[in-house]
């Protein structure tokens, strides 16, 4: 069997998310495999997310700063030239533009990581429509906020910088060091296989 390049190494958007939140998330999920427990907070968003697309299917899209436009749910992308696939959870497509919207189930603000995640959306769609993608959009669910996203190219460009950096650890097999925001560890599904962290 050939083994995997790092180019040929594919991923999700949603790695791309869990290595900004703590880069051990993405190694148990790809090096070593682990049972992991379901946590409060995986329900509550799964959940919420069920709630919260029934509203928005009746919301205005004004409330996105758009005149107009036809809503997609979950949409999935995938591109070979990236190595990278998804699915959105919300597209807005108009003329003005295609716009990403990811739920989640946050009431606090917008993380670097989500950012990651939108910018990994907008690569893929970029790919898939040929269109480009400037702007997108988080919806933090318990407040109903939706906080808008520039998806500029310095963002996209360190977006695929992080998705090699990704594939070269998984190959490496290397533990990667815990989120320095050790709060993050609390709830968190796989802490029960962080030995040097509890």
């Amino acid at each position: 069997m050939r083994a995997l390049s790092a180019s040929s190494l594919p991923l999700r958007v949603h790695d791309l998310k869990q290595w900004a939140y703590c880069p051990r998330i993405v190694f148990y999920n790809h090096v070593m495999p682990v049972d992991k427990k379901t946590t409060y907070k995986m329900e509550y968003g799964r959940t919420a997310e069920e709630a919260i697309e029934k509203l928005e299917k009746r919301r205005k899209l004004t409330e996105f700063g758009l005149a107009e436009g036809k809503r997609q749910f979950h949409v999935w992308c995938s591109s070979d030239r990236l190595g990278l696939s998804g699915k959105l959870d919300l597209l807005i497509d108009s003329e003005a533009g295609l716009f990403p919207v990811d739920f989640k189930a946050s009431d606090q603000k917008v993380h670097q990581n989500h950012v990651v995640q939108l910018c990994g959306y907008a690569l893929l769609l970029e790919d898939r429509f040929q269109r480009p993608v400037e702007l997108g959009f988080v919806f933090l669910i318990p407040p109903e906020e939706i906080v808008p996203v520039e998806l500029t190219l310095e963002r996209k460009s360190n977006t695929l910088a992080l998705l090699d950096r990704i594939r070269d650890a998984i190959l490496r097999e290397t533990t990667p060091e815990p989120s320095d925001l050790l709060a993050r560890c609390e709830n968190c599904e796989y802490r029960n296989y962080c030995g040097d962290v509890f």
